[in-house]
């Protein structure tokens, strides 16, 4: 436990489960107030009781325009201020093309690109006000490295970090920094799609990671200095050869 973040306020989509949620007890412990944002009213409600007094739940539902509009005042109201946002919550689909949905398509990327554009566009005035701030994005290896299993996920990716490496110098001189973390697999729900045998030999060979050693990494990133901005920090099973 450190006292890295005291006094800070961070606000993490996707909080529920997986790599949200790991950020948020990584936070708590460096004694920031988290604000766990999630559709999951009922989830989020228990979690936040058991993180203890500091973990505040909100309900938002990043597919809806009008919930994300919300987003920022529901963050002020419940904690008083935001030094952190991460834009964590996304979906997956992997696959052939030839045999894909386009529909199912269209839902993963509007979390995966909409809603976080959406959402890191609604917390910006705050931050350029108070003139600092920290932008984190959940990105992944296949926004770097083309997955060819994953092509849609993929372009999902490759534009979320078109927009991180454009906006972070769009509002470094408001004192905002702009920040991707990009892991590679992790054993959370995005994974549910996987198929068995994939799955299996993930598991068996060490290629999968632990949501836990990617919240590492992100408080890693939020404690640096304010003069360093660590724009990317890819982390991959060290079995994986990428």
């Amino acid at each position: 436990m450190s006292d890295e973040l005291t006094g800070k306020v961070a606000a993490i989509t996707g909080a529920a489960s997986g790599i949200g949620l790991e950020c948020a007890r990584r936070m708590l412990g460096a004694g920031a107030t988290v604000v766990l944002i999630d559709r999951a009213a009922d989830r989020l409600a228990r979690l936040c009781e058991g993180l203890g007094p500091r973990a505040l739940p909100l309900v938002v539902d990043l597919a809806d325009p009008a919930s994300v509009a919300r987003m920022l005042p529901g963050i002020l109201d419940r904690a008083g201020g935001l030094d952190i946002f991460h834009a964590n919550a996304g979906s997956y689909v992997g696959g052939a093309v030839l045999e894909g949905d386009p529909d199912a398509w269209d839902r993963m990327l509007n979390l995966n690109i909409n809603a976080v554009f959406r959402s890191v566009h609604a917390v910006l005035p705050h931050m350029a006000a108070q003139k600092s701030g920290d932008v984190m994005v959940t990105s992944s290896i296949a926004g770097i490295v083309p997955v060819v299993w994953e092509p849609i996920y993929t372009a999902s990716k490759f534009a979320v970090q078109a927009f991180v490496h454009t906006v972070r110098r769009q509002v470094a001189p408001h004192g905002i920094r702009v920040m991707a973390v990009a892991p590679g697999p992790v054993v959370t729900a995005l994974l549910d799609d996987w198929p068995k045998a994939k799955m299996d030999e993930a598991l068996a060979n060490g290629s999968l990671m632990q949501p836990g050693e990617v919240a590492d990494a992100v408080l890693f990133m939020l404690t640096r200095s304010r003069n360093v901005t660590i724009r990317d920090l890819v982390i991959l099973p060290a079995s994986v050869d990428l």
